[in-house]
Parts: structure tokens; sequence; C-alpha cells
């Protein structure tokens, strides 16, 4: 039980696996008020990168899942390297049928929906770790504006235009599921090209040292196609943000 090798070579040079900058993280850290000693469960988590800067900032305690058994030993090493290990403990695991043990404060799938099959089922899923009260936070893509035909959804990545919602029918979706939207943080342009761009760098330095993997022929084309596609339609058409809810 892995993430495919192409995820971890894509993203060998990120801390954080989605357009949020550091500063960006941190903001919405800031933006939760989180009183120390919230109980947090992460799923997807990744690097650990919001477990681990969120213990050390905001003394949350918290465990993560994911898949990926690079990432998970990252974010091991991570909160080794802040100082947060006794706070924080991440698990190699699949995150889409995990249920905390014992209810959390906060409960977050920040930009792995797919877990629960979409909005609506990680919704679910989030919703059965979570106290009564507590805080969720999702993080999803959307549309920043109206994408013309399906070929153009496909080069974002999506399988159709009805996989993503524009942001105002998204948040809408939010509160048809039973919860209101408390707080947001979306990611700009820049944050996309900081997440995306840093991807073809890792890409390049690995497929030069690399250049008789089995992986090579789809690292060169991904390599080769990548950044014009990603300016033509993801840059323009795709929005990502990451949003607290709270029950009504």
């Amino acid at each position: 039980m892995d993430l495919p090798r192409i995820f971890t070579v894509r993203e060998s040079s990120h801390r954080i696996h989605n357009p949020l900058t550091p500063g960006k993280l941190a903001a919405l850290g800031r933006a939760l008020h989180l009183a120390p000693g919230t109980r947090m469960l992460d799923l997807a988590s990744g690097s650990g990168e919001m477990l681990c800067t969120w213990a050390r900032d905001h003394h949350v305690t918290g465990t993560g899942v994911d898949i990926s058994t690079v990432f998970t030993e990252k974010a091991r090493a991570r909160a080794a390297e802040l100082g947060v290990a006794d706070r924080v403990a991440f698990v190699h695991g699949d995150a889409s049928g995990h249920v905390a043990e014992e209810p959390v404060d906060l409960a977050a799938c920040v930009g792995a929906t797919w877990i629960g099959n979409g909005v609506a089922g990680t919704v679910d899923l989030l919703a059965k770790s979570l106290r009564p009260g507590g805080l969720m936070l999702i993080g999803e893509p959307y549309w920043r504006r109206e994408v013309p035909d399906e070929d153009t959804a496909k080069a974002c990545h999506a399988g159709s235009k009805d996989d993503f919602l524009p942001l105002p029918e998204l948040i809408e979706r939010f509160g048809g599921l039973g919860y209101d939207v408390v707080e947001m943080v979306l990611a700009d342009q820049d944050s996309w090209d900081r997440y995306q761009a840093a991807q073809w760098l890792n890409l390049r330095r690995w497929l030069d040292v690399n250049p008789e993997d089995e992986l090579a022929a789809e690292v060169r084309a991904e390599l080769t196609t990548g950044p014009a596609r990603y300016a033509r339609y993801q840059r323009e058409y795709l929005g990502w943000g990451v949003f607290a809810l709270m029950a009504r």
C-alpha cells in the first residue's frame, strides 16, 4: 500500500503537497485561533507540515495518516526537527478508512477528498472523528472562471467540468451538507506557481540522475508538456482553498 512513485518524484522537495505557501499555512493556523492542547486528526497528511508547524506554533497535538511511506517518514523527520515528536504521530495507512479512537477537536483533509470519493464522502468520514462543536478542514479545488469545454477541464486534471464547482457554489455545497463555512484561505496564482513550478525542477533533476529508470519515459512526457499545459489551463481556470467548517 503506497502512492505511485511519480507522486513522490514530482513532489520530492515539497513540504506542503498543495498550493498553500508556508505563509498561507501559518495564516490559516492563526485564523483558526487554535487553543493549546487542541487534538487534531489530519487525513492524507503528506509530509506533515501542517500538523508539525501547528504543534510548534499553537501547541496542538494529534495524528497524521498517509498512504505514502516516503511522505510518512518525512513527516516523522520533520516532527523531530521541530521538536514536536512528543506531540504528534504519523501513521502509514489508508486514510479513507481511518477514524480516530477518541473524538478530536479538529479533523482535516486538505487536498485529498478522493479518500471519501468526493467532498460529501470526505465530510462524512471526518465527522466520524470529530467531537460535537469541533472544526473540520477541507482542502478542495474550484473553478476560478467558467470552463469552456471538457478538454479544458481534463487539462486541469479533472475528469469532467462537473468534478469541481465555482467558489460560491462550493461554499453553498458545504451548507447543503449541514455545515457553516467559518473561515477560508485560498491559493493565489503565486502560490500555485510555487507549488507547480517546483515540481518541474524535481522532475528534471530526477530524470538527469535516472535516465534508464522504468519511470523515465513518464517523467520526460510530463516535463515536456506539463509546464505549458499548466500555464494555458490550470493557472487560468483552477482555484484551490482550505475551508473551515462547523456543523449547524
